[in-house]
């Protein structure tokens, strides 16, 4: 599998403080099937990060595991606020983009008010980027108004869900949502977002289970991740087997 969204760097957001802990959460991840963790660091006001210390610390990372013999592998990403990412340069942008391709993982606001949030996402694809949106179910703009999320998955935008959603890990009514993204072919993608091997650890697998949704697995963590860092169109999804 391929988590496309992971917060396995260390000392530069709010994921391990040490890269002690980035190798537990890469341990972690290849015990649950994971062979490559896309490094996706906030980019945000709070974490002003940038692409060549996010690839200086791939590449200690990197070299941690082959030391310790774990069969994982780490690419460079980013996980860009939207409020962030109207205020970088096309470079800039394109420098951030997941495993060095040209999709973003877009971080939209998790607050109610949103405004003109489907007019910011396309200007940024009007720009030339492709667009992953990070966990759209935790959006309440997205409850408020679900269509707004179609129009934008039909414009050509994917979604990434983070694994815990679907099994209640941030509430009901996020649970909620994101399994009626899933009833609506709404889903691209699941991932962790893990932030540690505890707490909210690398976990895909299960929770795909548990939702019923363990037929999709590899068309959501290896085919649709793998065009995704492969710069690919997303190839189509197969029918939910029950």
């Amino acid at each position: 599998m391929v988590d496309l969204h992971c917060h396995v760097l260390a000392g530069i957001d709010d994921g391990p403080q040490t890269i002690d802990g980035s190798v537990a959460i890469a341990r972690a991840a290849a015990t649950a099937g994971v062979r490559t963790i896309v490094a996706t660091p906030h980019v945000s006001r709070r974490y002003p990060n940038q692409a060549e210390p996010i690839g200086k610390l791939v590449g200690e990372l990197n070299a941690r595991l082959a030391a310790e013999a774990l069969e994982i592998g780490v690419a460079a990403g980013a996980e860009i606020a939207l409020t962030q990412a109207i205020d970088l340069t096309p470079e800039q942008l394109s420098a951030l983009g997941l495993g060095g391709g040209p999709w973003l993982l877009i971080e939209p606001p998790l607050t109610p008010l949103a405004s003109s949030l489907d007019a910011l996402l396309l200007g940024l694809q009007r720009r030339g980027h492709r667009i992953v949106l990070a966990h759209p179910e935790r959006c309440p703009a997205f409850h408020g108004d679900p269509q707004m999320l179609g129009s934008l998955v039909r414009a050509g935008m994917v979604t990434s869900i983070t694994a815990g959603s679907l099994v209640g890990r941030f509430g009901s009514e996020v649970r909620r949502f994101a399994l009626m993204l899933a009833k609506e072919d709404m889903i691209h993608n699941v991932a962790s977002d893990a932030h540690d091997d505890a707490r909210r650890p690398p976990g895909i697998m299960a929770e795909l289970e548990q939702a019923g949704l363990g037929s999709l697995a590899p068309w959501l963590t290896e085919a649709v991740p793998g065009a995704i860092l492969g710069g690919e169109e997303i190839p189509p999804r197969p029918s939910l087997v029950v």
